[in-house]
């Protein structure tokens, strides 16, 4: 791990003031096999029918400000959100489920995107954009508003994205505003089912969610898409080799005095210049890059979880274990299980 971060692990600059936030679940996607899909909607006033859906995980400031249709379906939660006024916004969220953002409306005249892993977006016109953020990494966004937004996230089992693999195993990794017409069109018809919903819909809604976790399975594994650098971070050439050196030690303690001097500055300029490219200090990147090594391992028969925790650094498996676990949701063991 890195050694003598003095930086904070806060993203968005101003708290986050969500109006009735929830604690996070336990993570377990409604299965409705033998129940009929359940629908909620918001409206100004508040909620008509409170259920205790997997998507209030995502958690939105100010909330009386926004119209919402919730639909659960075996391994996969719908939320659309669409905003009543133009006003400040802010989502959150960090949980054990893959989350899809599909950007049907929305262009703000200020605010930033932070998904763990990529460098921040200041991006405005956000209309058919799609972000992705993997189980375990953490998503802040902030709108302020010129038009009115919908957006829609779709949170899927990870266990069950690993069936509709041919491998098995699906290592996707965060991408921030990008294009996919595959995805896109699937993401769009389960939106247009979702909004008029019916008995006769639920064999077609379950149908496009499989549809779109295959999209999801086939993207590139291990790519991510980064958005053009913003003014104060790490130039390419510097975010190019702390990153290839972290990666290549990422069993090893680095100090931050290392990685500032590959990169011809201070300890302190580095931590600020690299929070700002990559949305996290340095320390939770090395964790990060850590757990999704840990991933690629655990996707493999051998070797054992004592074995992959010693290899990536990790002087006890216990630590190891609460590591895996804070990221993802999932023991390592049982992430191993949900694979197989």
């Amino acid at each position: 791990m890195l050694t003598n971060s003095s930086v904070t692990n806060t993203i968005l600059s101003r708290p986050f003031t969500g109006v009735g936030a929830r604690p996070r679940h336990d993570g377990v996607l409604i299965d409705n096999r033998n129940l009929k899909t359940r629908h909620r909607e918001d409206d100004d006033i508040g909620l008509q029918d409170n259920l205790p859906l997997p998507s209030d995980m995502v958690e939105v400031s100010p909330r009386d400000l926004v119209k919402r249709r919730t639909v659960a379906s075996q391994g996969m939660t719908v939320d659309v959100i669409q905003t009543t006024k133009r006003e400040h916004f802010e989502y959150r969220y960090h949980g054990p489920f893959h989350m899809l953002v599909a950007y049907e409306q929305g262009v703000r005249r200020d605010g930033v995107t932070v998904v763990e892993g990529l460098p921040r977006s200041n991006l405005h016109d956000l209309r058919k954009k799609l972000t992705f953020v993997p189980a375990g990494h953490d998503y802040n966004e902030v709108h302020d508003l010129r038009a009115l937004s919908r957006l829609t996230f779709f949170f899927f089992d990870p266990a069950k994205m690993a069936g509709v693999s041919e491998t098995g195993a699906v290592n996707l990794a965060p991408r921030l505003y990008f294009e996919n017409a595959s995805i896109w069109d699937a993401a769009f018809k389960l939106t247009n089912v979702i909004e008029s919903p019916s008995a006769d819909n639920q064999l077609y809604l379950e149908a496009l969610g499989t549809v779109l976790a295959h999209e999801l399975a086939r993207l590139e594994p291990g790519t991510t898409q980064i958005q053009p650098l913003v003014r104060g971070g790490l130039a390419a050439w510097q975010q190019r080799i702390v990153t290839s050196y972290i990666e290549e030690h990422l069993s090893e303690q680095i100090s931050l005095a290392t990685l500032s001097q590959m990169v011809r500055l201070s300890p302190f300029h580095f931590c600020r210049a690299f929070k700002q490219s990559f949305g996290i200090p340095p320390h939770r990147f090395h964790t990060s890059r850590r757990i999704e090594r840990a991933k690629t391992l655990l996707a493999k028969p051998e070797p054992s979880v004592t074995d992959i925790g010693l290899a990536l650094g990790f002087g006890q498996t216990s630590s190891f274990t609460a590591a895996f676990r804070r990221a993802t949701g999932f023991t390592p063991t049982g992430y191993h299980r949900s694979l197989g």
